[in-house]
């Protein structure tokens, strides 16, 4: 027995003032490391939303924590765009770096060049982020991830875009011990459908249901992904293109938000469910600039008047990559 290990055995406190010790310091460590990667919010472009690159005349990141005025914010991430009558609203995560929890904040363009910043418009005492933001029968939603609530909640604007009302609860609970993650919907021949993750067991759940606010149930087809942390986590809006449905999947390797893949989703019925990758590499990635250089992992894509498609993305930082 070392003479340390005696020490321990003779003097109890050690032990514990040790073990105290060890664990500051590797929060201190923790804390280093999470400062130093920074997420933020670009904009890309391409001729459909499987083919995107920076856009060509408007400089990435259109938006950094240095614009939110309200609130001591460490980052930007998990941006959401909903256009109406003309402008352009966009909302996105806003990591309190005070309450370290994320708020959901949001920004005006009318040209998608110059952001102007508005206000945090929902904030719980719990974290909230990906405000997948979305509009039906003339009202505008929110499904934001809140999986510290152990729920999946709906809320409505009640004066957009900057007051939301809490409607109801569409999935309840733990689901098979995990908490659910970036809930991601889409409206499909009349049906609703529901896609999100559970990250204990890195599985991707499907629910649907034939009305917006319930009953959600778990689709046959479910889980579509189990033990998978490359495709199972949603990473941005379901579009349309080319006849099919697309979702974004984010990566979680080698590391959280490294890159995000496209799937094309062949068959989707409240029976059955079926999918197929995307060929061609990640939608979006790593990239030289310091702003993304670290990864990227929400695709938000909207198809424009002249056929093109624009997409908010966002990218992490690892400044010490940076400097």
């Amino acid at each position: 027995m070392t003479f340390l290990a005696i020490l321990l055995t003779l003097i109890p406190g050690v032990s514990l003032l040790l073990l105290i010790r060890q664990r500051l310091k590797r929060r201190q460590v923790k804390m280093l490391r999470r400062n130093n990667l920074i997420w933020s919010i670009g904009l890309y472009e391409g001729p459909d939303p499987l083919t995107l690159k920076p856009h060509p005349e408007i400089s990435s990141p259109i938006l950094t924590a240095a614009e939110i005025t309200d609130v001591n914010a460490r980052f930007v991430a998990d941006p959401f765009m909903i256009r109406q009558n003309g402008q352009f609203y966009l909302f996105f995560e806003v990591l309190n770096a005070t309450r370290e929890t994320g708020e959901i904040g949001h920004a005006y363009s009318n040209d998608l060049k110059t952001w102007h910043y508005g206000s945090i418009v929902l904030k719980e005492k719990f974290h909230l982020s990906y405000p997948y933001v979305f509009e039906n029968e003339g009202e505008m939603y929110m499904i934001p991830e809140c999986a510290k609530s152990k729920s999946i909640r709906l809320y409505r604007a009640t004066a957009f875009p900057s007051r939301w009302q809490f409607v109801c609860t569409l999935v309840t609970g733990v689901h098979r011990r995990s908490p659910l993650l970036d809930p991601s919907i889409v409206r499909h021949d009349g049906h609703w459908y529901l896609f999100s993750y559970s990250r204990k067991v890195n599985n991707l759940h499907l629910f649907s249901s034939p009305n917006l606010t319930g009953p959600w149930l778990e689709h046959p087809a479910s889980p579509v992904f189990t033990s998978n942390d490359s495709f199972s986590r949603p990473g941005g809006r379901i579009v349309r293109y080319d006849g099919h449905l697309f979702r974004y999947a984010q990566d979680g390797q080698p590391h959280y938000g490294s890159r995000a893949w496209a799937f094309r989703i062949t068959e989707l019925t409240p029976e059955r469910y079926h999918e197929e990758p995307c060929h061609g590499g990640p939608v979006v990635a790593e990239g030289p600039e310091s702003w993304h250089n670290a990864g990227m992992h929400t695709v938000d894509a909207h198809t424009m008047e002249n056929g093109r498609w624009i997409a908010f993305v966002d990218g992490l930082e690892n400044k010490c990559r940076s400097s």
